[in-house]
């Protein structure tokens, strides 16, 4: 008996060490044959593996599902149905077939989103009718949203933010009734949103935003009467803001920005009462804010910027005790600021720039609240800076440029300590630059330009350890010399000074290790200029003229690596130019050294720069200016030169009585903007010989008219018999009158030739701002939707359209405000005139030109978006795959110092990229109209949110 029983013991244990494959339950086989699809370069799946274990007397009975131990995936209490399916953030990439989820039935949840995955949703995730959350945000789905979505009766949440879908929206979603989250933002989506949407009774949030929407928006969705959350911007729709949504009672955040919506706030907007934030800003709404909006106690933040508002703020506001954000820039705004503003207690942003606000800011504001930014700049404000304004120890930024502000700096903003940018240029300060540096541990931009300041720049400057931009130009008075650290500051970028009477030495370049742009022009200051030092690696402009510095040209200039420009004009420097410039770095662009007393030979590397650069230095030879010679010369070529003058003499007197002859020939015609000129004020008013008529479109000098008015005078050119047509024409662009586009105050012609008369615009163009150093985001999205609407009107608006035909940066030029304005425009389509009849004027500007115009508006773009790194044949393909469109927007948010993380900012820059790939499209017929993606880019352009 006992030896049966061993017998029995160790045929037990045989069997048991037999090992057993895995009985593989269908549910578990489906998921990993989900997985064998999916492209895991993370191995975030790793754990999706079968095991021995698994069958183990102590493991899974054979009812319950083997995977409901691998991560992602939720099980009911006994492991017998999978209920949730979270695959989020993975990192996986892959194109899913329809019926891939079919076996997953009781499946509550399913999260696929920050994936890369691509290709058409599967419509068979449809078939999970159990399904409350469905979540396939942040991936790349492409094509139309697949029909089916109303079978998932129970489905509560359901978000497709930001991917590829195109077509319509889904009419079938408003079949949903339990839906209480709706997200299609960040797509493609075309159309009008289905006015069946407003069925959705349960719905509490609902997000379109960011797609390619249009029509009207419809009255339907006032009747969501349980939405707390509407997000329908950056879209194109048309009209009116419909008064229906005043009925949406329990909403507490709206946005409906950038989607270029036209007439007054609907008054029924004061009945939200629960409201918290409401956005509207970059439409074309009209009229006066209504004082309706002051019954919105709840509101904490108001943005109603970039629109066509007029009238004053409305006293009404004095209710808003929760308000913390009040932005109403960019608007035609009047009237002075309540004083009630500055009693709100919660008040922390308020933006009002860019209208016409008048008189003072209240004496109170900053007093009653936190108030961390305020931008008041380019009004018609008078007074003071409000004495309280940093009383609440918050203040960061401080921006009210361009106004007629008086006064002294005074001490609540010398002991300011929070600031971070500050800019009070183009004003009429007075007094003492009264500001303890030491007390500004945080600061890292001052513009104190064009005002009245006097006393020198303090001395403790260099204490101010993260200021990166100073700027003190055209204070005549100010005085002072240079605090002797300046350039060894650790973080400063720029320094101007310019135009402010500044005497002594220039401090000693050595230290400079991060400043790129130094302008000490227009000064009294004397000496030698100390040898450069190696360490100023940034250093890329430097302008030291119209001084009275003496001594060599410092040879150390040569050796910057990164060097650009270098002025030295109108000063006293002597000798040589070095020798170490015919070797200087292939960045240097231009060397001035004109009017002092340099001697010898020109490098040959100058040759073929302007002669203008090196003239007024009597013993200064060689190209581009006249030849040196090496012997004495012989009395030979003496009597020749000699010769040659007395026939220079004849000739120019000869000419001279041509010219009276030819000057009473031109016909003048004069546009709104200069009175009736003669020909010769033109021809006798210019700063440097007047420009050839014979030469190409866009030969340009400076002239002062007799009136003392400066203008800009272009040269050009038509075939002959072309006249009556040409004048006409230019007649034409004469009336063209908008914002953003030089004026053409008149021209003057003779058979075939003309001189085309503009605004002189003084601060230079968009190639000059590109190859100078970065401009910040704000400036770039000034810049880019100021050409977009001088573009927009040209073609729109124009009739017959004109087409600018040479658009590029030197083209864009800015004004004293730097309000970027388009020159040139439809001059190049005057060589068209030779292939045209004189009664064909409508249609000379083709549409090849239009499309041009379109392309090269793009161009322009990605040149302003990456700082002049991709430009002509470097234009990414708009057919590029997704990841290469994903891997340009973050160069060019790094390019631009923003984020790459989700953030409004982002948002609007990729948005901008988008427009430029589209605009440079190759075939004309893929090209956008002006009407349909310049306008939706203006209307979305967020401009000056971080000035």
């Amino acid at each position: 008996m006992a030896v049966l029983l061993l017998h029995s013991f160790l045929l037990s244990i045989f069997i048991w060490s037999i090992p057993v494959a895995p009985a593989v339950d269908p549910i578990s086989e489906s998921l990993l044959a989900l997985k064998s699809q999916l492209i895991d370069d993370s191995n975030a799946l790793g754990d999706w593996i079968l095991t021995p274990e698994l069958n183990s007397s102590s493991g899974f009975q054979s009812s319950r599902i083997h995977g409901c131990l691998w991560s992602g995936v939720r099980c009911n209490e006994n492991s017998s149905m999978v209920v949730g399916l979270d695959l989020s953030g993975k990192n996986l990439r892959g194109v899913f077939s329809d019926d891939q989820f079919g076996a997953f039935l009781g499946v509550l949840d399913l999260n696929l989103s920050y994936n890369l995955f691509s290709g058409n949703l599967p419509s068979g995730i449809f078939s999970l009718t159990s399904l409350r959350s469905l979540d396939v945000s942040r991936n790349n789905f492409s094509g139309e949203f697949p029909a089916g979505i109303s079978n998932l009766g129970s489905l509560e949440i359901l978000d497709a933010l930001s991917n590829s879908f195109s077509g319509n929206l889904p009419s079938e979603v408003s079949k949903l009734r339990s839906l209480k989250r709706l997200n299609f933002a960040g797509s493609y989506f075309s159309g009008p949103i289905p006015s069946e949407y407003g069925s959705l009774e349960n719905l509490e949030y609902i997000h379109l935003a960011g797609n390619s929407l249009a029509g009207k928006i419809p009255p339907e969705l006032g009747k969501l009467r349980s939405l707390t959350h509407m997000e329908i911007g950056y879209n194109s729709y048309e009209g009116t803001i419909p008064w229906q949504l005043g009925n949406l009672s329990e909403i507490q955040y709206l946005d409906i920005s950038g989607a270029n919506l036209t007439g007054p706030i609907p008054r029924e907007f004061g009945n939200l009462t629960k409201l918290t934030s409401l956005f509207m800003f970059g439409n074309f709404l009209d009229g006066f804010i209504p004082e309706e909006l002051g019954r919105i106690t709840s509101l904490e933040s108001l943005d109603l910027s970039v629109n066509l508002l007029s009238g004053p703020i409305p006293e009404t506001f004095s209710e808003l005790k929760n308000l913390r954000l009040l932005s109403l820039m960019y608007n035609e705004m009047s009237g002075t600021v309540p004083e009630a503003i500055a009693e709100l207690p919660k008040l922390e942003s308020f933006h009002i720039w860019s209208n016409s606000f008048n008189g003072s800011l209240p004496e109170s504001l900053g007093r009653h609240s936190k108030l961390k930014e305020m931008d008041v700049s380019t009004n018609r404000f008078t007074g003071g800076i409000p004495p309280g304004i940093c009383s609440g120890g918050s203040l960061s930024r401080l921006i009210m440029f361009s106004n007629g502000f008086t006064g002294p700096i005074g001490p609540s903003i010398s002991n300011c300590s929070t600031l971070i940018r500050v800019r009070l240029e183009n004003n009429s300060f007075t007094g003492e630059i009264s500001l303890n540096f030491s007390n500004f541990p945080d600061i890292t931009y001052l513009d104190l330009s064009r005002n009245r300041f006097s006393g020198g720049i303090p001395m403790d400057l260099p204490a101010a350890s993260k200021l990166k931009h100073f700027n003190v130009s055209y204070n005549p008075e100010l005085g002072g010399i240079i605090p002797e650290k300046t350039w060894q500051m650790l973080s400063l970028k720029n320094f101007s000074a310019s135009n402010c009477g500044i005497s002594g030495n220039v401090p000693p370049f050595q230290g400079c290790k991060s400043v790129s742009i130094i302008d000490l022009s227009v000064n009294g200051l004397s000496g030698a200029v100390s040898e450069s030092d190696s360490d100023c690696k940034d250093l890329a402009r430097v302008n030291l003229s119209f001084n009275h510095l003496t001594g060599r040209v410092p040879a150390g200039l040569a050796g910057l690596p990164a060097v650009k420009v270098v002025d030295l004009s109108h000063n006293r420097f002597n000798g040589p130019i070095p020798s170490e410039f015919e070797t200087a770095s292939e960045t240097l662009a231009l060397l001035n050294v004109s009017f002092n007393d340099v001697s010898g030979s020109i490098p040959e590397k100058f040759s073929a720069m302007d002669a203008g650069l090196f003239q007024g230095n009597p013993n200064l030879c060689g190209p581009p200016l006249r030849a040196c010679h090496n012997g004495p010369i012989r009395w030979t070529q003496k009597f020749a030169r000699a010769l040659i003058l007395c026939g220079t003499i004849i000739f120019c007197i000869t000419a001279a009585m041509l010219a009276g002859v030819y000057m009473n020939r031109w016909k003048t015609v004069s546009f709104d903007g200069l009175h009736q000129f003669r020909s010769k004020d033109i021809l006798g008013s210019f700063i440097d010989s007047p420009p050839p008529p014979g030469t190409a479109p866009g030969s340009v000098c400076k002239a002062v008219l007799p009136t003392g008015i400066s203008v800009s005078v272009k040269s050009i050119r038509w075939g002959r018999g072309r006249t009556a047509i040409a004048s006409e024409f230019i007649n034409q662009l004469g009336n063209a009158r908008q914002k953003n586009l030089a004026r053409l105050l008149g021209f003057m012609y003779r058979k075939d030739v003309a001189y085309l008369i503009y605004d002189y615009l003084p601060n230079g163009n968009l190639s000059e701002k590109i190859a100078g150093g970065k401009m910040d985001w704000e400036t770039k999205v000034k810049v880019v939707a100021g050409i977009a609407r001088g573009l927009w009107y040209l073609h729109r608006e124009c009739f017959p359209p004109i087409a600018h035909g040479d658009l590029k940066g030197s083209k864009v030029v800015f004004d004293e405000k730097m309000e970027p304005h388009l020159v040139g425009f439809g001059v190049s389509s005057l060589s068209q005139l030779d292939n045209v009849n004189s009664g064909e004027l409508r249609v000379v500007i083709k549409e090849e030109l239009l499309y041009k115009d379109i392309h090269n508006f793009g161009r322009l773009v990605m040149e302003v978006l990456t700082n002049g790194r991709v430009s002509k044949g470097e234009v990414a393909s708009p057919q590029t795959k997704p990841n290469d469109d994903d891997a340009l927007l973050k160069k060019v948010l790094r390019e631009n110092d923003i984020p790459y993380s989700d953030n409004p900012i982002k948002q609007e820059v990729k948005r901008v990229l988008d427009v430029a790939l589209f605009c440079t499209q190759r075939r004309a017929s893929d090209k956008p109209s002006m009407q349909e993606d310049p306008l939706k880019l203006l209307s979305s352009l967020r401009v000056g949110t971080r000035r």
